[in-house]
């Protein structure tokens, strides 16, 4: 795999840089919340005048420190963002003020618990089915008590105009990904699925949204003036391959960089950074908190029980980006995405007549070989 191009160094370096300015912008007095998960309704963080960044889970590193207090048999992101919090190795978590989780798998909510004994930890009760009244109303209450904490925690109160310019910001925001990430859809891409996905995770620790905005336009019209002028990163024989499943940030080397260094190339990410959060927006025109509630809850994760969101996605995604190929990336003992791999392929393969298969892993090198020949067979069928 080539090096990234020096417009995609900055967020390739993301994570890393906003060490720096989380910093900064505590000694200038900012509140800093640290969030886990897309179903945090970050616009509320944003009108309560806070900052909110992804926090760190991404790294081997604090695995065995994580382990120190929970199972070895858990989820790789769940140990190693504990293990962070616990040796204060992630400038994000040691600077925030507010960690805000929901109770999305039973992994996360109970490493919440322990969390809390760290910094002050707010988890929201993330109903699990979306077909019943009540879960509607039980998910908007959960973000009108988030309110009053982030504005008793910080002393502030969030109006609704702020919360409506917060919301507007946000689909700015969305719409501009959304752009970018629909790069995909040519043939052959405009970018490469290694490009794309460095983008998508940094934007998770830029902390100057309009700055970062106004980068990933000029990135935008680049790619697109090169692309006119006849500049192609990619075979247009490649396999056109789409990932699903659990969050990659922990296996990006090892997963992306394998496929498009068999030949293929990653044209969408289905998974959280990629289009699962970004591809609807809020709605602006009816109440903000019915708009934010209606949004949140119906994201596609596989914590939803039945989780039709997330195959009407797939459904959509396969015909748009025409995908040869699905990619189920699993992370070990995430027994929600590993159990829905069988309606998936079934849905994949049968229905809709697509090669599919997935890969359970976890953050070690110890199954780089046996990955490689796995994914290197399933390229060799197209």
């Amino acid at each position: 795999m080539k090096q990234l191009p020096k417009m995609f160094d900055e967020f390739s370096e993301a994570r890393r840089n906003g060490f720096i300015k989380v910093k900064e912008l505590k000694e200038e007095g900012k509140n800093v919340v640290g969030i886990f998960c897309t179903f945090t309704p970050v616009e509320l963080i944003y009108s309560a005048g806070a900052v909110a960044v992804s926090l760190c889970g991404v790294s081997e590193e604090t695995i065995p420190d994580g382990e120190a207090h929970l199972p070895k048999n858990l989820c790789p992101l769940i140990k190693s963002s504990y293990g962070f919090a616990l040796t204060d190795k992630c400038p994000y978590t040691y600077f925030s003020d507010l960690i805000v989780g929901e109770t999305t798998c039973d992994g996360k909510k109970k490493m919440f618990e322990y969390l809390g004994k760290i910094k002050p930890t707010h988890v929201m009760q993330l109903p699990q089915n979306t077909e019943r009244d009540h879960a509607y109303m039980v998910w908007k209450n959960e973000m009108l008590f988030l309110k009053n904490k982030l504005e008793k925690q910080f002393n502030v109160e969030i109006t609704e105009e702020k919360l409506k310019e917060a919301i507007k910001k946000r689909n700015e925001e969305r719409k501009l990904l959304h752009e970018f990430y629909s790069l995909g859809k040519l043939c052959p891409p405009a970018v490469t699925g290694y490009e794309m996905q460095k983008v998508l995770e940094g934007t998770s620790y830029t902390l100057d949204k309009e700055e970062q905005n106004k980068k990933i336009r000029e990135m935008i019209d680049k790619i697109k003036a090169d692309y006119e002028n006849g500049e192609r990163k990619v075979s247009e024989k490649a396999p056109r391959i789409l990932i699903t499943g659990c969050p990659l940030g922990g296996v990006t080397e090892k997963i992306i960089k394998t496929v498009e260094d068999s030949g293929a190339v990653i044209v969408c990410y289905e998974n959280c950074s990629g289009v699962k959060e970004k591809s609807r927006l809020v709605d602006e025109t009816i109440d903000p908190y019915d708009a934010l509630t209606d949004k949140y809850i119906n994201i596609g994760c596989s914590v939803m029980s039945p989780n039709d969101n997330r195959v009407n996605m797939l459904d959509e995604l396969i015909e748009e980006y025409k995908i040869d190929g699905v990619i189920d990336v699993i992370l070990q003992a995430c027994h929600t995405f590993n159990v829905e791999t069988h309606r998936i392929k079934e849905y994949v393969s049968k229905e809709k007549k697509v090669p599919y298969m997935s890969i359970e892993t976890d953050y070690s090198q110890t199954d780089i070989g046996q990955i490689k020949t796995r994914i290197e067979a399933f390229i060799e069928m197209f």
